[in-house]
Parts: C-alpha cells; sequence; structure tokens
C-alpha cells in the first residue's frame, strides 16, 4: 500500500483564523486537488487527518464539517482524484484528547483501521503540530510553506524543536507531488 497523509487547513486549502464554517468558505490552494488526483492516479491512498476544534468550540456541527468533506472530495473526484478517508479530532484545545495533534491518536487510529505502520510514509502539513504528530507517529514528516508553513519553518531551527530540523520543505502540495512523483525524495 502506498499511502500519503494530508493535514487539511493550510495544506489543501486556505486557512481561515476565522474557522472554516460552511462548504462555501472551504477554498482550495492552487493546483492542491490536481496533486491530489496526481497521487491517486499514481497508485497512492491519499488520507486527510485535520485538526477541527470549530466542532468543539459550538462553531460548527458535525454535519456541516462532513459537507465541507465531501465538496473537497467531489472537487477531487472531477479532477479525477480520490481521498480515501477524513479523520478529524473535534474536541477543543483544552480537552486533552489523544487525538488533537501534535498528538499521534488520529494516526493510531487510521493505523488499527488499515492495519499498517507508517513507516516510509510521507505526512505532509502546514504547522508544527502536523509534524511532530507525523514524527511521533513514525511517518516522515514534510512541511509546505502554505497554510501557516512559512511560520513554523523559522521555529524549526529552535532547539526544542531539533529533531525536526531537516524535515523537507515544500513551497506547496503540487511542488512535493511533483518531487515524490519523479524520484526526487
Amino acid at each position: 500500500m502506498k499511502l500519503i497523509v494530508l493535514d487539511r487547513d493550510g495544506v489543501i486549502n486556505q486557512e481561515s483564523p476565522e474557522f472554516i464554517k460552511t462548504p462555501e468558505e472551504w477554498l482550495p490552494i492552487k493546483g492542491s486537488l490536481e496533486a491530489i488526483a496526481q497521487l491517486s492516479q499514481a497508485g497512492y491512498d491519499v488520507v486527510v487527518l485535520t485538526n477541527q476544534s470549530g466542532v468543539g468550540r459550538g462553531l460548527i456541527s458535525a454535519d456541516m464539517l462532513g459537507q465541507i468533506h465531501v465538496r473537497m472530495i467531489d472537487y477531487v473526484q472531477q479532477l479525477g482524484g480520490k481521498i480515501q478517508s477524513v479523520l478529524f479530532c473535534p474536541h477543543h484545545p483544552e480537552d486533552g484528547c489523544d487525538c488533537r495533534k501534535p498528538k499521534a491518536g488520529l494516526y493510531q487510529d487510521l493505523s488499527e483501521r488499515l492495519k499498517i505502520s507508517f513507516q516510509g510514509v510521507y505526512s505532509v502539513g502546514d504547522s508544527l503540530r502536523d509534524l511532530q504528530a507525523a514524527q511521533l507517529a513514525g511517518a516522515t514528516p514534510i512541511l509546505v510553506k502554505t497554510g501557516n508553513g512559512r511560520k513554523t519553518l523559522q521555529t524549526l531551527s529552535d532547539d526544542e524543536n531539533s529533531a525536526l530540523r531537516d524535515t523537507a520543505v515544500f513551497p506547496d502540495l503540487s511542488k512535493f507531488v511533483d518531487a515524490l512523483l519523479h524520484g526526487k525524495l
């Protein structure tokens, strides 16, 4: 099984400080949907793991979040791609759950469902917590500069993040996919 794990906000779609609360507010980053389609067509299974605390904060219902994800999945399918699954943490950051990144609970859930390890699996994110969760789960973290990526890149040189210093960095998801599919990783 060839698997790629993606964060949602800031990797696939534009980040919003006000939370994305409707399908209409969900706006893809240029080239991201095509990149997912390319991954699918190259035989990769694409899974999205995302923190969605807007649910826990009462800003959005789980049903509305589902509608947003249906829009994302539909757009990718229109381009000939497929998102295999979307797993999300609905909890407020102070809930202390195990599924909210930087913890690896979403990865553990996926590992149990698919009966896999994350050895050799790339996990693409734009925030430090994405990279930390991927590393904790045994995946190879990849940073994109979209979303919060530029800010995150500046923190990788901090002493407490030294384990992530060698993380591969790409301008966006599309450039990562180009490198992967052309054997440059």
